[in-house]
């Protein structure tokens, strides 16, 4: 239509417009850590991951920049050798290949939003 402007989408779409997390099966990574990938596409993914009390997501790296909501919990974040307690509310940041990983001290879930999307999570 005149007067309007259309938007052309370039990624090819990964995840449906609409998800149900309930409709998700968990992957079960070990250790009293598992994950569900939400929604994704190449540039952008959203995942929860639920920890046991105690459960560790153990150090690593990767080249995807991190945003990270706690929805639940209280976690010990360390971050490039730098660690803070963490609770429901609380967010982090992890920039391409820092080391970090979480320590849970109460059973929770975290938010875990990575661009690009995590190829090896599918």
């Amino acid at each position: 239509m005149k007067g309007q402007e259309t938007m052309t989408v370039t990624a090819s779409i990964k995840s449906e417009p609409f998800v149900h997390a309930a409709d998700i099966r968990w992957q079960e990574l070990g250790d009293g850590v598992r994950r569900k990938i939400l929604s994704y596409d190449d540039q952008v993914m959203l995942v929860h991951v639920d920890f046991e009390k105690g459960a560790i997501g153990k150090p690593h790296t990767h080249p995807h920049l991190q945003c990270t909501l706690v929805e639940s919990g209280i976690f010990d974040v360390t971050i490039g050798g730098r660690t803070q307690r963490l609770t429901s509310g609380d967010t982090f940041f992890v920039a391409t290949n820092v080391l970090h990983g979480v320590t849970n001290i109460e059973a929770g879930r975290l938010i875990d939003t990575f661009t690009p999307m995590r190829e090896d999570f599918v």
